[in-house]
């Protein structure tokens, strides 16, 4: 990652209060284009609620969402998905009755994929099947027909990525992409992960499977009681005695 690359996506004061429960509380961070971040922390530290904030999902209390130059804060998901920034759920939210395939038809129908393809929509069926294939679904088995429903957990999570990649987005929000996953099935999704970096997707992601967001992340903020107190490359943060103290103590020893 290049420092010198463009900001495609800035936090100013972020803010989210429920209640008197600061969510999250004054976080600022700026995200590059071609830029893999990765948000760490505790249980209960804010990274969901940061990622529905950057998304439309929950509005600010306080604090900007800027992307691409424009204020898009308080925005409704629609619009920010629109604009170009997709994400998944850490719990899948797949449409369960209709075949794995069927499942892109809304990314692929949007009017933002309408607009990138001048105004043709073309096989949907086939960009679905190709975009599954990508993301680790064998073309010729049965999973990629089937409902949803029938889906092992690690197909559902392949498909939340596929999801993604059909909405052709400028910036992708993982929430932990990895959760439930066994160490083979980490394994196989890193190489799809790296490949979208390398077509010039720029991605926030969202995890608790440190060793392997660590791999494959440029840079890493660190949340806690909603807060950022930390930012910087992996193993830079990994030393600071903060982090230490807040959330690597346990997860280091795993």
């Amino acid at each position: 990652m290049n420092n010198n690359q463009e900001i495609i996506l800035q936090a100013e004061n972020l803010s989210r209060y429920f209640g008197g429960v600061k969510a999250v509380d004054g976080v600022s961070f700026s995200l590059r284009r071609n830029e893999v971040l990765g948000v760490i922390g505790p249980n209960g530290s804010g990274k969901t609620t940061l990622a529905n904030l950057l998304t439309g999902f929950v509005k600010p209390s306080k604090g900007k969402v800027i992307f691409e130059g424009n204020d898009i804060t308080g925005s409704p998901p629609y619009k920010v998905a629109d604009l170009g920034i997709a994400r998944s759920f850490q719990m899948v939210k797949p449409f369960y009755q209709l075949p794995a395939f069927k499942n892109l038809n809304v990314a692929l129908l949007s009017p933002r994929v309408r607009r990138l393809a001048g105004g043709r929509y073309g096989d949907r069926d086939a960009m679905a099947k190709d975009l599954l294939e990508e993301v680790g679904f064998e073309r010729d088995s049965w999973v990629i027909s089937h409902q949803a429903a029938s889906l092992p957990h690690g197909y559902l999570k392949r498909l939340e990525l596929a999801k993604c990649m059909a909405l052709q987005p400028e910036v992708i929000v993982l929430d932990e992409l990895f959760s439930g996953l066994s160490l083979a099935e980490v394994a196989s999704l890193v190489p799809v992960i790296e490949k979208l970096v390398h077509q010039g997707k720029t991605l926030v992601m969202i995890e608790h499977r440190l060793k392997e967001l660590f791999r494959i992340a440029d840079r890493v903020i660190v949340l806690n009681f909603g807060q950022k107190i930390a930012e910087g490359e992996p193993a830079q943060v990994m030393e600071d005695p903060q982090v230490k103290g807040a959330y690597l103590g346990s997860e280091a020893e795993e």
